[in-house]
């Protein structure tokens, strides 16, 4: 397993800040960036964390994937390789 973590099911109004703080608790965040529609600048409501490690990320999920956050249930699963 990466440490690269898909988040799916954002609300419009995340922010890569907000993804930071939500996995913040779960280990050290390399990064983290809501992904945003280049024509209107809005969120196309999904996003990418990098965690510190893989156990991190793992915990992450475990402790994300399903929850509610802003009334709709975060998806959250390891991201897919390019290719």
């Amino acid at each position: 397993m990466n440490s690269k973590l898909y988040v799916g099911n954002l609300g419009a109004n995340v922010g890569d800040s907000d993804l930071q703080q939500l996995f913040s608790p779960h280990g050290s965040i390399l990064s983290a960036k809501v992904i945003m529609d280049r024509d209107t600048n809005t969120s196309k409501c999904f996003g990418f964390v990098e965690m510190g490690t893989a156990g991190e990320a793992q915990a992450a999920i475990t402790a994300l994937n399903g929850k509610d956050h802003g009334g709709q249930a975060l998806k959250v699963n390891e991201a897919k390789s390019k290719g």
